[in-house]
C-alpha cells in the first residue's frame, strides 16, 4: 500500500481534446480519478448503464449538461450522477478546471455515447 497523486497515479491518460486524467483507485467495485480540462474543452455526451459517479471541483468551474439541465459547480462543490442520466461535463471558462471523479462501480466496458 503507497499514497497515490497526480504525481505518482497508477496510471497516467490523456483523453479528449488534450485533457489529462491519473487513476488514483482502479477497482472494478470503485475507479476514483483526478482529471484536468483545460479552457475551451468537453466531454461527449454519454451515459452509464451500471455506474453513478460523483465530481468534486479542486480548481475552476465546471459545467454539467445533465440531461436537459444546465448546472454549474464551483470549487469546492460536488455532483452525483445517478446511473443512466444522460451527461458530459464542460469547461468553459478561461482557466484550468480540475476534479476528482469517483465512479462506483467502474465505468470500465459501462459507457454509452451518446452522439
Amino acid at each position: 500500500m503507497k499514497a497515490v497523486s497526480k504525481y505518482q497515479p497508477l496510471k497516467h491518460y490523456q483523453w479528449g481534446s488534450d485533457c489529462d486524467g491519473w487513476n488514483l483507485v482502479d477497482e472494478a467495485l470503485l475507479s476514483v480519478k483526478q482529471e484536468l480540462m483545460p479552457p475551451g474543452t468537453k466531454e461527449v455526451k454519454h451515459y452509464h448503464q451500471l455506474a453513478q459517479q460523483f465530481f468534486y471541483i479542486l480548481q475552476g468551474k465546471a459545467t454539467f449538461e445533465i440531461e436537459d439541465s444546465i448546472i454549474e459547480i464551483n470549487k469546492g462543490e460536488g455532483l452525483h450522477i445517478e446511473p443512466g442520466k444522460k451527461h458530459r461535463i464542460l469547461n468553459e471558462t478561461g482557466e484550468d478546471l480540475e476534479f476528482i471523479l469517483c465512479s462506483q462501480p467502474s465505468t470500465n466496458n459501462d459507457r454509452i455515447n451518446c452522439e
